[in-house]
């Protein structure tokens, strides 16, 4: 899987997890929803990612998903 789908795939989970989280847990967790759609934002404008940055560590190789 390349880089931009991995990142794709990642920001989902992490938004179902919060919100699963939020719903049985503690309504906190949705906090992470805001985390994480907040750092999809500023991602969009200034290109840099830090998942993208972990993920090029573990070896993803770079894509393009919308091609």
């Amino acid at each position: 899987m390349a880089l931009d789908r991995t990142i794709l795939a990642f920001a989902g989970v992490m938004v179902l997890l919060s919100v699963a989280l939020g719903y049985f847990v503690s309504p906190y967790w949705h906090l992470l929803t805001v985390f994480v759609s907040l750092n999809m934002i500023q991602s969009s404008f200034t290109g840099f990612c830090p998942a993208a940055m972990l993920f090029k560590k573990f070896g993803v190789k770079p894509g393009c998903a919308f091609d």
